[in-house]
């Protein structure tokens, strides 16, 4: 198994032992983030569904991300990346929602340079949003932002106290 397999396992197994489930919503994963969740045999149990919401006007009309704040930030931003993982928990009816934005390149976007990532995990708690700064080729920092997303969903099961 390759590590975003292991860590898409744990992150299930997590989820089982909350009693929790987990949603996506992806812009610059395309996909690869809920690949990653369904590669898991029996990822049914805790993953409720993705929205591959590439396109900015998505990001509002189906995800409710605020118009002024894409407007005003564009869609790689950190408050953009909170809402759309409160917009797909919401939306998807799960315990938890993940989200991915960035810039994976090959050229910058908006001026923001190749590698600006924006994670954000939206659950009971509220929502944490990290933002490594990644590099390397296009598909390495799709395939990082994977990692980072699965990761920062980890810790916060880890961190929220005893299962069920």
């Amino acid at each position: 198994m390759s590590d975003g397999t292991d860590l898409a396992a744990a992150v299930h197994a997590a989820l089982r032992e909350h009693g929790g489930t987990v949603a996506v919503a992806e812009s610059l994963t395309g996909g690869l983030l809920a690949a990653a969740l369904v590669d898991v045999p029996g990822a049914s149990a805790t993953f409720r569904g993705s929205v591959t919401a590439y396109a900015t006007e998505l990001k509002a009309s189906v995800l409710g991300v605020d118009e002024g704040l894409l407007a005003v930030h564009g869609p790689v931003h950190p408050v953009v990346a909170r809402q759309m993982a409160d917009g797909v928990r919401r939306l998807l009816g799960a315990t938890y929602g993940l989200a991915t934005t960035g810039v994976a390149g090959p050229e910058p976007q908006d001026g923001l340079p190749v590698g600006t990532v924006h994670v954000a995990c939206a659950g009971p708690g509220g929502t944490q949003t990290v933002s490594p700064v990644l590099s390397g080729q296009r598909a390495r920092i799709r395939a990082a932002t994977v990692t980072a997303a699965l990761e920062l969903l980890l810790e916060r099961l880890a961190s929220s106290g005893p299962p069920r």
